[in-house]
């Protein structure tokens, strides 16, 4: 049975990856290529559960959906959507008690990996302890939520943005490197930094 809130001593972190304007995702993609991130996401995930919401789960190539070593629980409002390897819930508290059940790909940490709004919920309800974020050195050209068209009319992708980190509320406790940017093979600049709450 799944409890309806998580355990106090439930780790709960929040990880993503941004431009520097703070957009994490284009049309339901990832609009950069950095291999050393998404190693950092598996290596940040593996083991442990991880809550998403279902733009996030449906934005999964089918072959890593669930995500492998990984307990899945998928936000969604819809009481009747399932898939295979994921388990469901309706509230965020219900999600993260779930993906902190132990048993195989969960071991009591938890992670939110997405999208836009479920990092806005964990943050309004000051679910999280933790939160990792990737910064890439660039700028992605999409309008901003809601600005779906060109001048010309044509329909252009909106954009997902990260939520803002309150600097009184969250601190960085460590950056890769330390200083200045990591280069990746693609040839993008990128720097990761952890928050904790302060």
């Amino acid at each position: 049975m799944t409890r309806a809130e998580p355990d106090a001593a439930t780790r709960v972190g929040a990880v993503w990856a941004q431009d520097r304007r703070g957009v994490i995702g284009v049309d339901g993609t990832i609009p950069w290529d950095v291999p050393e991130d998404r190693a950092h996401f598996a290596s940040t995930t593996r083991g442990h559960g991880v809550v998403m919401g279902r733009s996030t789960w449906d934005s999964l190539p089918p072959r890593w959906r669930p995500l492998p070593g990984r307990r899945c629980v998928v936000l969604t409002r819809d009481p009747s959507w399932s898939a295979p390897g994921a388990v469901t819930a309706s509230a965020l508290g219900v999600a993260v008690a779930a993906a902190a059940e132990p048993g195989e790909g969960a071991d009591g940490e938890v992670w939110v990996i997405g999208g836009a709004q479920v990092y806005a919920r964990a943050l309004a309800e000051n679910a999280l302890d933790v939160v990792v974020v990737t910064e890439v050195d660039l700028d992605v050209d999409a309008p901003p939520p809601g600005e779906e068209q060109d001048d010309d009319g044509d329909r252009r992708a909106p954009r997902a943005l990260a939520p803002h980190l309150d600097p009184t509320a969250w601190t960085a406790v460590r950056r890769e490197p330390e200083v200045g940017w990591a280069t990746s093979r693609t040839g993008l600049r990128y720097r990761i930094t952890w928050y904790e709450r302060s």
